[in-house]
């Protein structure tokens, strides 16, 4: 069995994909309804703009790497490239996987800082707390981000590899001269 760093990428990317995918509809799909005071109230997550969001940028993410993922199987059938081509490419690839990382990582960090206000509420502004109310709708936020940390750590991966597969066309004894072919 040929064990290749563009087939672990390509692994990487689906799980990225799968993870992303998942914080998206958990986040996206997660509302609850409850009767408080004769009122019925509904809690969602475009209640918090922090995770809406986050529904965007997994959504992004995943089409993003869906994108590099299908890039990978058509570059796999064209092998003739002269290095110089490959070189932009791989700067185009290590610079769209780190902003996608940070963005990621961004995102779900924002989540999860909006989503502690909601657990513990903030007295000095009158937020109350709502998962003492909303106990489904917390826990399905809750598994939503650490579905997401996983997939940033995912995609923190696939940026080494990336960064990898770019400095590995240089030469270690001169600086930014591509390696003879």
């Amino acid at each position: 069995m040929e064990f290749s760093i563009q087939k672990t990428e390509a692994f990487l990317r689906l799980c990225a994909i799968l993870l992303l995918v998942l914080t998206a509809c958990l986040v996206g799909f997660d509302s609850q309804t409850k009767v408080i005071f004769y009122v019925e109230k509904k809690a969602s997550f475009k209640d918090l703009r922090a995770l809406i969001g986050l529904v965007y940028i997994t959504s992004l993410a995943a089409a993003y790497n869906l994108v590099q993922l299908s890039c990978y199987s058509f570059s796999a059938r064209r092998k003739g490239s002269s290095p110089q081509s490959y070189k932009y490419l791989a700067w185009l690839r290590y610079v769209l996987d780190q902003a996608a990382v940070y963005v990621v990582f961004a995102g779900n960090f924002a989540a999860f800082e909006h989503a502690l206000l909601v657990v513990t509420g903030e007295q000095n502004f009158q937020w109350m707390k709502w998962c003492n109310k909303y106990t489904r709708f917390c826990f399905q936020i809750g598994g939503s981000l650490l579905c997401g940390c996983v997939a940033s750590l995912v995609m923190v991966f696939i940026a080494s590899i990336s960064a990898f597969n770019l400095f590995r066309l240089y030469s270690p004894k001169k600086f930014l001269l591509l390696k003879a072919t």
